[in-house]
């Protein structure tokens, strides 16, 4: 008999999901927002490292192996930031929306088209 893998429908459930995680292991804590940074940072430095030394090329054509544990540090990274959030009290979903119009403003299609450069430099 297989069982289904979890699957999570919204950030509300994942957030759910680790708070009830949390609390059966007594770890809430631990999960103050200065904790929790600083184990999203180690998370982000773990996925970074798997791709140290490659090239841009190597980069977008991980292996098959390499590329399950890439997507196990990018889940790592996204519960680490889901449950900051959920500490804060912040609304991720608001807040990405609120900061893609910002950078709607500070981008402009015409003026940075095809350019890297920072906002503060055109």
């Amino acid at each position: 008999m297989s069982t289904k893998p979890r699957q999570f429908a919204s950030i509300d459930e994942l957030q759910t999901y680790l708070l009830s995680y949390a609390k059966e292991r007594d770890w809430e804590q631990f999960h103050a927002p200065k904790n929790l940074v600083m184990a999203l940072s180690v998370e982000v430095a773990e996925l970074t490292e798997h791709f140290q030394w490659l090239s841009e090329e190597q980069s977008k054509t991980l292996a098959p192996d390499k590329l399950a544990e890439v997507t196990a540090e990018m889940a790592d990274v996204f519960m680490y930031l889901a449950r900051l959030a959920q500490v804060l009290d912040v609304d991720i979903l608001a807040a990405c929306a609120a900061k893609s119009e910002d950078n709607e403003q500070r981008y402009p299609p015409d003026k940075v088209r095809g350019s890297a450069k920072k906002y503060s430099e055109y």
